[in-house]
């Protein structure tokens, strides 16, 4: 993991590179939730499933944990937008 180049795109819904991800470890980001909150990495569209294995790996790396000690985000559901009338229906009806 060492060789990666800090210009490779960890996670490419938020473009978040792997220095991106280095820089948030050393400013205090201890495990995923923390890379998270510093770089949005895993807050794009596929919600982490794409990136997420590889920051956890880069965490391991640079702090020198073992898997178990990097966490993982919190699933979050899709979300789409609801129309005023669609949230009314229930209130009317």
């Amino acid at each position: 993991m060492r060789d990666l180049n800090d210009d490779m795109l960890v996670c490419r819904c938020e473009e978040v590179t792997v220095g991106e991800i280095r820089k948030a470890i050393r400013e205090g980001a201890k495990d995923v939730v923390g890379v998270k909150r510093r770089t949005r990495a895993g807050m794009g569209l596929c919600q982490g499933r794409t990136c997420e294995k590889l920051v956890q790996q880069i965490i391991c790396e640079e702090l020198g944990v073992g898997p178990d000690q990097t966490g993982t985000s919190s699933a979050r559901p899709p979300v789409r937008p609801v129309s005023f009338g669609e949230l009314a229906k229930g209130v009317i009806d």
